[in-house]
């Protein structure tokens, strides 16, 4: 449960519930939202759009491949467990590596052997468009 404040909203991570992989995404593929759920990915959605931001806490299992998408906001993305390889030829990121991603901007990425948990945060909710 959130708890606000005078200028400030605290979300506490065990007071989140853990939604299934795809769930911050409505536009998402449902074929990817299927086999993300059937690997056990998930994601908590910590932020919904106050003051403009999204934020979500995503967890991947080892080898899952998220195709070439775009989004129709910016990005960041930040690697908190394991690591990805960015697709087509893209670098490999690790724990505490992260990535600004424009608006619009076609990547992917296949998690690494130990899969990946990561945080997103847009400037608003985000739509999914695959590439």
């Amino acid at each position: 449960m959130a708890e606000a404040g005078p200028g400030a909203t605290f979300l506490h991570f065990d007071d989140i519930d853990w939604a299934g992989a795809g769930a911050a995404v409505p536009s998402a593929p449902k074929e990817l939202v299927e086999a993300a759920r059937k690997t056990g990915a998930r994601q908590k959605r910590m932020v919904t759009g106050d003051r403009g931001f999204c934020m979500n806490h995503n967890v991947m299992p080892a080898g899952f491949t998220v195709p070439t998408h775009v989004h129709d906001h910016d990005e960041l993305i930040v690697v908190l467990e394991g690591g990805c390889t960015v697709l087509d030829g893209g670098p490999t990121m690790g724990a505490n590596d992260a990535v600004v991603i424009e608006a619009h901007h076609a990547y992917g990425f296949t998690c690494g052997p130990e899969g990946m948990r990561f945080l997103t945060i847009r400037t608003g909710e985000a739509g999914f468009a695959t590439a």
